[in-house]
């Protein structure tokens, strides 16, 4: 009897976050038997808590790392025809200022960032007079020219859940809050899990780690791998506030600390803050933004908008942390660690396998999952890579469609008002029947809890995995930020209801 037939699962995957799904959907795509192990929400860590770009990183090309840049600018274009729904082109403006970076440095920069991408479908970088242009129109005053380019946003929590989908109707197990509490290495793994405290055993011939900033904890306490793992942990934390602008690009500033601070557009009526970047130590329970943190963001963006703000501003913030692959002894500044991933794997004779996943960016998480496969090729009979031209579910209509679909939207259920319907097409494209069914009233779809129907929340538990409020409200959606406390009481006591009285998918 071979190993293979002994073990329950070909491969299982620790970690519910980006780059543990987009492994989850590659691998259950190309015919594997996978169990992805979640000891909480799906994408509950750092992958719902950055800044939501699907972009190269401009600033990367100052550190040298062209291939990473490359290679993200590449997949840019990809996941935007994979998710229209989740993944929009947004163009940016830098404004010039006095400083190290000097306009011909920036427009240089820019050529080359164009240059690399590939670009089929964005727009190139460009000068723009402030003073008579749209983006110039909250600034400063003294910002009179600035140059405008290309990269994308998306949203990175329904990213994770929808890979967590498209992997569980490949065939795939996705098992939420379920820690893995101990692994025994023989010829096939058997993972101890913790399920509401209950214990189960699972076995598999491969475990993949990656459990993001839990990736050291994972190997040092749970797989006991021999050695340090070589991660460095480095925060990044982000702020909300009612919405500085009225248009739909967004900014990049240069700060006097030669860091990067991005203020998107974000959640329909509020901008986006971010990121820090400093070196984490402590519990990874509730990690949030210092006071600090929060101050040195507001100063950054004040520096450039008209309408200055403070702490008192911030309706949300929050953080997350990244397990970066460090081999400089911690010696390097949190910012010059490189943010491409790295993939371990250890292989022993008469033992199972375990790949380690370090570092990573939601903008390259395909390509990640592809090359982890790659490393595992010579024990699978793998199909093909399938995922970069194959959609993920609710993405099966052209990136430049949407507005086609949210009009379809409205047709067929005239009792949403617009921004409902771009809601709920930004979150489901065309699965949005499937989340609305054949309402014909609003009364149909309710109970409402402010703009949330229990229609869809019905669905999100039914097939994403929702088990809280604060899945629904913070990751399947951002509606936290728009429903009341009575509203967000009445939405709790439901879904517990409703949980009572359904199976988990």
């Amino acid at each position: 009897m071979s190993n293979g037939d002994r073990a329950d699962y070909d491969l299982a995957i620790i970690g519910g976050g980006i780059n543990g799904t987009g492994i989850a959907r590659d691998a259950a795509g190309r015919g594997l038997r996978v169990l992805l192990l979640e000891q909480n929400d799906l994408g509950s860590g750092t992958s719902s808590a950055s800044t939501k770009l699907i972009h190269g990183g401009l600033r990367y090309l100052e550190k040298g790392a062209l291939r990473l840049v490359r290679e993200a600018l590449t997949e840019r274009e990809v996941l935007l025809r994979m998710a229209p729904h989740l993944i929009r082109p947004m163009r940016f403006m830098l404004p010039a200022i006095p400083g190290p970076r000097s306009p011909i440095m920036l427009r240089i920069g820019l050529f080359l960032y164009d240059w690399l991408g590939a670009r089929k479908i964005l727009p190139g970088a460009r000068g723009v007079d402030l003073t008579h242009h749209v983006t110039g129109q909250p600034l400063l005053r003294k910002y009179r020219y600035g140059f405008e380019y290309s990269d994308c946003w998306g949203d990175d929590a329904r990213l994770v859940a929808l890979n967590a989908l498209d992997a569980a109707e490949r065939g795939a197990t996705i098992r939420t809050r379920t820690r893995v509490t101990r692994a025994e290495r023989e010829d096939v793994w058997k993972l101890i899990l913790n399920v509401g405290g209950l214990r189960e055993v699972a076995t598999a011939r491969v475990v993949v780690n990656a459990a993001g900033p839990w990736v050291g904890i994972v190997s040092e306490t749970v797989l006991r791998m021999a050695g340090r793992p070589p991660v460095r942990l480095a925060k990044g934390s982000h702020i909300v506030v009612r919405k500085l602008f009225d248009h739909h690009s967004g900014y990049i500033f240069q700060n006097t600390d030669k860091r990067i601070v991005f203020a998107l557009p974000f959640a329909g009526d509020f901008t986006l803050i971010g990121t820090t970047d400093e070196n984490f130590v402590g519990s990874l329970d509730g990690v949030a933004p210092s006071a600090e943190e929060v101050l040195y963001l507001c100063r950054a963006v004040n520096e450039f908008f008209r309408e200055p703000i403070g702490p008192e501003h911030v309706v949300w913030a929050f953080a997350g942390v990244r397990a970066l692959h460090d081999t400089s002894n911690g010696h390097d500044a949190p910012e010059d660690v490189t943010r491409d991933y790295h993939l371990e794997l250890d292989e022993r004779y008469g033992t199972a396998p375990v790949l380690t996943v370090y570092g990573g960016k939601i903008t390259t998480y395909r390509r990640l999952a592809e090359d982890a496969l790659g490393k595992l090729s010579h024990f699978f009979h793998l199909h093909r890579g399938w995922t970069a031209k194959t959609p993920l579910p609710g993405g099966d209509f052209l990136w430049d469609a949407i507005e086609t679909r949210v009009a379809q939207t409205l047709r067929a259920w005239p009792f949403l008002d617009e921004a409902e319907a771009w809601r709920l097409v930004r979150a489901y494209g065309t699965r949005v029947e499937r989340v609305m069914g054949d309402a014909k009233r609003r009364e149909d779809a309710g109970p409402w809890f402010g703009p949330l129907s229990a229609a869809e929340v019905r669905y999100l538990m039914t097939h994403e995995w929702a088990r809280l409020s604060d899945d629904v409200l913070w990751r399947r959606s951002k509606l936290g930020l728009a429903l009341s406390k009575a509203e967000k009481d009445a939405l709790a006591q439901f879904m517990l209801q409703f949980s009572a009285q359904s199976s988990p998918p």
